[in-house]
């Protein structure tokens, strides 16, 4: 195994290239320890050392510091990871023994964002919204299953007369092109075609306002 690139990355640290295949960071005082040199070649007991000790040891602990400070799905997590310049299997250890305590845990995540965005965010949004965190559509479908369970519902009619409210909306007013107006705002936030219709022409409940 060959060193084939080494950049610097900041003061103390060295992106480091092996074969033009695997790429790793070290500190620089680890590349004098393990004679490591551009165009030279790596000894097997010492990449196996950086793999296998090194790096593992790190990544998890990166992992549990990132996680000291906010929850992250795996998929975020695994990027931050990436980003810290950690190969593939270092990243998929750590993440593996971050997941056997329930450290990171994409359903307990999606539950408690539909807890605390359930009563001003669309079904859809929120659907979309963790997708974008790259949790899967069977985790975000099991969260809406176990949140409801525990007596979670959501009201979209009362939260589309909230926005309409706070944007001025009077229906007996309202022509028809501030209704599309309206309908496409609505629209974009993920409501349904059937409460966002129903609101617009909801004249008994703004006159019991």
């Amino acid at each position: 195994m060959k060193i084939t690139g080494i950049e610097e990355v900041s003061k103390s640290r060295s992106k480091i290239d092996i074969d033009n295949e695997v790429a790793l960071v070290l500190y620089k005082g680890e590349l004098r320890l393990y004679q490591i040199v551009l165009g030279e070649e790596i000894s097997e007991k010492a990449y196996r050392e950086i793999m296998k000790e090194v790096l593992p040891k790190r990544a998890k602990l990166r992992a549990m510091n990132l996680l000291t400070k906010r929850d992250y799905t795996t998929a975020r997590l695994r990027e931050k990871l990436v980003q810290g310049g950690y190969p593939a299997s270092v990243v998929e250890e750590a993440l593996e023994y971050v997941a056997s305590f329930h450290y990171v845990d994409d359903l307990r995540y999606a539950v408690q964002y539909l807890e605390t965005y359930s009563a001003n965010r669309s079904k859809r949004r929120i659907q979309q919204d963790l997708y974008g965190r790259g949790i899967s559509k069977d985790t975000v479908a099991e969260a809406f299953r176990s949140w409801e369970e525990q007596g979670g519902e959501q009201d979209e009619l009362s939260m589309i007369h909230a926005l309409l409210q706070k944007r001025g909306y009077l229906p007996e007013k309202a022509d028809a092109k501030e209704r599309q107006k309206q309908y496409g705002f609505l629209a974009r936030k993920g409501f349904s075609q059937e409460s966002i219709r129903r609101a617009l022409q909801g004249n008994d409940y703004f006159e019991e306002k």
